[in-house]
């Protein structure tokens, strides 16, 4: 089969790998606008069930992912006026830029072509192809020249936000709100390797504005960022790489939705076909999920048709409950100085349960871990299921004979 995956993301980059692994003779091409080693993002967080979910379609690129990301061990909570308070938890981050060389590295391999520099800017260059894989971001030209059957629509969120980055090596993920005379500010930072942090702000229209943002340009912008946050950043620098080419990356959330995701032998895969906000931390998951799920259909031996669809039901599916939870989440942000009144222990839980799904034992157990040694025994107990399932995936070693994607023996 020849396929085209249009973008070098992660979910163009694993999907490619994946269809090599299902068969060698696959021949896939991955069409990537960027040179090699180019990209606009900072650091990526994900959690155990990508993991699990590596090492079960391709064990070589996991275990690089694994032995690259950073590992952080509960949640920090920092506002005005207020105790720092903690969240129970755990997770992984890991530069973007490091998970692309991971998977363009592991894709070259298996003897995918990646051309570089390669913006498309008419179909019609397209290379003859069985399959074309459209991954190229949630403003996909691809999508967009098939409008009318694709169906996608766009949903522009209320509140601001920017994607910073900065020297300050935070200990933990952590969550600091600054109120300001024109209103509360806030933003969400964790490392990504030992001398980086992402580091994303947010904010309402009105404190946008009523902080200058609307008029200031890129770098006297991140300067008032940094002044904001100043008593968080240990005297470091906020980085913002559009201002480089003198752009500013203020921006509001689209949530793109598409109606069909294929048409003929092109597919919609990643950002391309649904984005998802990002105060769950959850657009690197559900992209290479995607990958995998379409590879599993490909790879199925049924008619293209029957199984571009059936990708797009059990991705659908699966990302319901998660669509949901970004919308609630990214909705108490947007009311979040509601919020602001609550004492230090409230005003975190109410965060932690931004989602509404917690019980009230929840509520219990995170005022109790306040105190330092109980949320020391917490953190003690999630390392050692953080090991156990680590371990349980090691030694598993090899692809579950599960799925369809299965690594190629002679």
């Amino acid at each position: 089969m020849r396929i085209t995956c249009v973008g070098g993301g992660p979910a163009g980059l694993y999907f490619a790998t994946l269809a090599k692994l299902a068969d060698p003779g696959n021949e896939v091409t991955v069409l990537e606008r960027n040179p090699a080693g180019v990209t606009w993002g900072w650091g990526v967080v994900f959690w155990d069930d990508l993991l699990d979910d590596l090492f079960r379609y391709d064990p070589v690129s996991a275990e690089r992912i694994w032995q690259a990301a950073y590992k952080w061990d509960e949640y920090e909570v920092r506002a005005t006026g207020k105790p720092t308070t903690h969240l129970a938890g755990y997770g992984f981050s890991l530069g973007r830029h490091r998970l692309l060389d991971i998977l363009s590295a592991r894709a070259v391999e298996l003897g995918v072509n990646i051309t570089w520099s390669d913006e498309l800017t008419d179909l019609a260059d397209l290379p003859p192809s069985d399959l074309v894989v459209a991954c190229d971001g949630a403003r996909s030209r691809i999508r967009e020249a098939h409008a009318e059957h694709f169906g996608a629509e766009v949903e522009v969120a209320r509140n601001k936000y920017i994607w910073l980055g900065t020297p300050k090596v935070f200990d933990t993920f952590t969550f600091g709100f600054e109120q300001t005379p024109a209103g509360w500010i806030w933003f969400h930072a964790y490392p990504f390797d030992d001398k980086t942090s992402t580091f994303i702000v947010e904010c309402t229209p009105q404190t946008w504005s009523g902080l200058g943002f609307d008029t200031l340009d890129a770098r006297d912008g991140t300067e008032r960022l940094r002044q904001i946050f100043a008593s968080h950043l240990d005297g470091a620098a906020l980085i913002d790489h559009r201002a480089e080419v003198g752009r500013t990356g203020w921006q509001s959330f689209r949530r793109v939705t598409a109606q069909r995701w294929d048409h003929g032998n092109v597919v919609l895969m990643g950002d391309s076909a649904h984005t998802t906000h990002f105060a769950i931390g959850s657009g690197t998951k559900l992209a290479m999920q995607d990958a995998m799920a379409l590879a599993d259909a490909v790879g199925s031996g049924d008619d293209l048709a029957v199984a571009l669809e059936r990708y797009e039901h059990r991705r659908k599916a699966a990302m319901a409950p998660l669509q949901r939870a970004a919308r609630a989440s990214s909705a108490w942000f947007e009311k979040m100085p509601e919020y602001a009144h609550l004492p230090a222990g409230r005003f975190s839980y109410a965060l932690s349960n931004r989602r509404g799904e917690y019980p009230t034992w929840r509520y219990l157990l995170h005022m109790a871990t306040q105190s330092a040694i109980p949320r020391t025994l917490l953190r003690w107990t999630l390392s050692a299921r953080r090991w156990s399932r680590a371990r349980r995936r090691t030694d598993a070693g090899q692809v579950t004979t599960g799925h369809a994607i299965l690594p190629h023996t002679a």
